[in-house]
């Protein structure tokens, strides 16, 4: 059967065209206009049905369709109907497969059916669906956008050879209108729906910035995100470029990974692509091949197929990632990126308010233990003036970190090593270390290495039994067994002597020790404080302390800054010892003068804190109750702030003494000072002025600290 010859009015032709495209522009809506875009083209052309359809990545989209049948392929199934198709269901995506290749869409020309029964394939659903509805003919015009095939227009008749090739030139200025319209509406719709779908991602997640826990939070992030970015796993990670790893800071969803390692380590490749503003991946398994790096095995054994990734940036740097995962290949395009980066945004401000907490926290909690500190250290201050064991005063920032030290080591029980010149208050320090611990209501036991030969202080330490050497009468209990769940303080550890030192060694390897003479195994339930004023790392490189005794000794170091490195405590001091002594002795002075203030801060004082104890004892025997005035100060204070009056030319002697004597270790330590100075550090020739050998020079620069 031959169709018609039908005689085209040209002026009819240029009419409908002319109304198409008025009725295109009045409107992006393709739906609203298409029943009289299909009226005019019936004008023209014998059509009972008309539809227009949009190719996207090897997928269509059937847009509308009008007169009587209107089809899509929605949840699997061919849906049909008896009006034109304006839900929104029919824009979802169905196969070009579903067509038998006689009729399937494509961007050149498809030759007319002029009789469906003969030439369609029922094996096929959408060909099956058409001669359901007694389609007998139909005709198809492409349309593009630039070179790219974007889709096309299609026209039925239910009588066969109803079209000729007049009606397929009518069709084809006709699809280019429509497909000038349909690219309209295309770019129209995407921004439509790019404001929805960001709109719904605001109204869904702002609630969540909330909360602070990013771990807790993240598996409501999917959930609500699922609405716009549908994904099967959700990845938030953080990156460090410098270690070129991953950490993985929560999941949520599903896979099939038995566990997820904390950190992933990255390839270069994948280490330059962190900074990219995206990364995508249509099909995992088809474009990571093997090897794989960390990363790609694990992305393959997720079981997942579609892969989006945009950064995390914290400070306008990109500091993780947030990774979507889903099931099916090619779910993920460039138009998901900016609805992924805006939730990448807003947990980068979850993590923001996060990092905003915990740095408040961590200020807080810091406030918090200096206040603990600061009562503690009082605290002890007050104990240890309540007991007559001395008094910590000072104001200098040295000293109050001094203190804040002991305040943080006190509670535990950890061995304390105290350094520092002698006369700085050793001592007082390790009362106060004492009365801070738990051990307070125990005994406080301390012993001076220096004071006792060697026999002497072993005996004197670890106690001996009856007999144990000539004159051994009785036996006698130690220092160790006295400081028994106390505090056992020695002093001057550096002047104990080889053999004392490998046995008091085991006391604090071990916990325990024997008597002299003794074969029973006592227990050392003491905590062990020790003080020095030498510079133990050179008696080590002398050979004259053991190192590993240094380390058991020096867990926890406290050094105290001479007073000459902390003069904002000398009048502190001055006025403190003032009072105390004043009453002690039984005649308080009236004050310190003007002068007498300047020479005390002007002053070195080798021997700190005890130096400046006796000049100011010195000073209220001699000034009956007036002010102590600089003339009421020592001889060693008055003289170029040196220790010696005057002397003779030959310098062999001195002019004089104080009458109350002087402290010969500070006139020691201030002569050898006093040489090195002159021959600036030369300790040849600084011996030579002493009239010193070289070795009894440097033993004078070890006992006064001076090495």
């Amino acid at each position: 059967m031959k169709p018609a010859v039908v005689s085209i009015d040209h002026q009819t032709v240029a009419e409908v065209l002319s109304e198409i495209a008025e009725a295109t522009s009045e409107t992006l809506e393709l739906q609203d206009i298409f029943g009289r875009i299909a009226t005019a083209v019936r004008r023209v052309i014998p059509i009972d049905h008309m539809g227009v359809i949009r190719i996207l990545d090897g997928t269509v989209v059937r847009m509308a369709t009008t007169f009587g049948m209107w089809a899509t392929w929605k949840d699997g199934q061919i849906q049909t109907g008896s009006a034109p198709c304006t839900d929104p269901g029919c824009m979802r995506p169905c196969s070009l497969s579903m067509w038998s290749p006689r009729i399937r869409p494509r961007p050149g020309a498809i030759a007319r059916v002029n009789d469906a029964p003969d030439e369609l394939d029922p094996d096929f659903e959408g060909d099956r669906h058409i001669l359901a509805e007694g389609v007998r003919s139909t005709m198809w015009e492409p349309f593009h956008s630039g070179r790219s095939f974007v889709g096309g227009v299609w026209v039925s008749s239910s009588e066969p050879f109803a079209f000729t090739d007049e009606h397929q030139e009518i069709l084809r200025p006709i699809a280019a209108l429509l497909g000038i319209a349909v690219e309209h509406w295309r770019i129209w719709d995407s921004e439509r729906r790019r404001r929805q779908r960001l709109d719904q991602l605001e109204a869904v997640v702002a609630p969540l910035a909330e909360s602070l826990d990013i771990r807790s939070v993240i598996p409501r992030v999917s959930a609500a995100a699922q609405a716009v970015l549908p994904h099967h796993m959700l990845v938030l990670s953080q990156f460090d470029l410098a270690a070129r790893t991953v950490r993985v800071l929560a999941v949520a969803g599903e896979h099939d990974l038995p566990s997820i390692p904390e950190h992933v380590t990255l390839n270069e490749q994948e280490t330059a692509n962190r900074v990219r503003d995206f990364e995508l991946l249509r099909d995992i398994p088809s474009e990571l091949t093997p090897p794989f790096s960390e990363r790609g095995r694990l992305m393959v054994e997720s079981g997942m197929r579609s892969w989006l990734r945009v950064p995390v940036k914290l400070d306008g740097e990109a500091r993780g990632g947030v990774a979507f995962l889903h099931r099916e290949p090619a779910r993920y395009d460039v138009d998901d990126v900016e609805v992924a980066s805006r939730l990448a945004d807003r947990i980068a401000l979850m993590l923001s308010h996060q990092r905003l907490a915990e740095e408040a926290r961590i200020a807080i909690e810091a406030r918090e233990r200096a206040d603990r500190l600061a009562a503690t250290v009082e605290t002890l201050e007050r104990e240890l003036e309540a007991r007559g064991t001395g008094r910590a005063i000072g104001n200098s920032r040295p000293w109050r970190e001094v203190l804040a030290q002991v305040g943080r080591v006190a509670p535990a029980e950890t061995t304390v090593l105290i350094t520092g010149e002698s006369g700085t208050g050793k001592e007082v320090i390790s009362n106060l270390i004492h009365l801070g611990s738990p051990r307070a209501g125990k005994p406080f036991i301390a012993i001076n290495c220096a004071a006792l030969p060697e026999q002497l202080l072993e005996s004197e330490l670890f106690g001996h039994e009856k007999g144990a050497f000539t004159g051994a009468a009785a036996t006698k209990i130690g220092r160790l067994e006295q400081a028994a769940g106390g505090t056992l303080f020695l002093d001057e550890i550096a002047e104990m002597s080889p053999i004392v030192q490998a046995k008091f060694l085991r006391v604090l390897e071990q916990r325990e020790f024997q008597r002299l003479g003794g074969t029973r195994t006592l227990k050392a339930d003491v905590r062990v404080v020790a003080a020095t004023n030498r510079d133990l790392a050179a008696a080590i490189a002398r050979g004259q302390f053991r190192e590993d005794l240094f380390y058991r000794l020096n867990v926890f170091n406290v050094h105290i800054p001479p007073l000459r490195e902390r003069p904002q405590d000398i009048m502190p001091l001055a006025e403190s010892f003032l009072d105390d002594l004043g009453h002690t002795m039984g005649r308080p002075a009236a004050g310190i003068s003007h002068d007498a203030r300047e020479w005390l801060l002007a002053y070195s004082w080798p021997g700190n804190v005890r130096e400046l104890r006796n000049a100011i004892e010195r000073a209220i025997l001699l000034c009956d109750g007036g002010l102590i005035t600089h003339d009421h100060l020592p001889a060693p204070l008055t003289l170029a702030h040196g220790p010696l009056a005057a002397a003779p030319a030959n310098g062999n002697s001195i002019a004089s003494l104080p009458r109350d004597g002087v402290d010969l270790g500070a006139v020691e330590r201030a002569l050898v000072q006093q040489a090195l100075g002159q021959t600036r550090g030369n300790k040849a020739k600084a011996a030579r002025l002493l009239g010193l050998t070289r070795a009894q020079l440097y033993t004078r620069l070890e006992k006064h600290g001076l090495d």
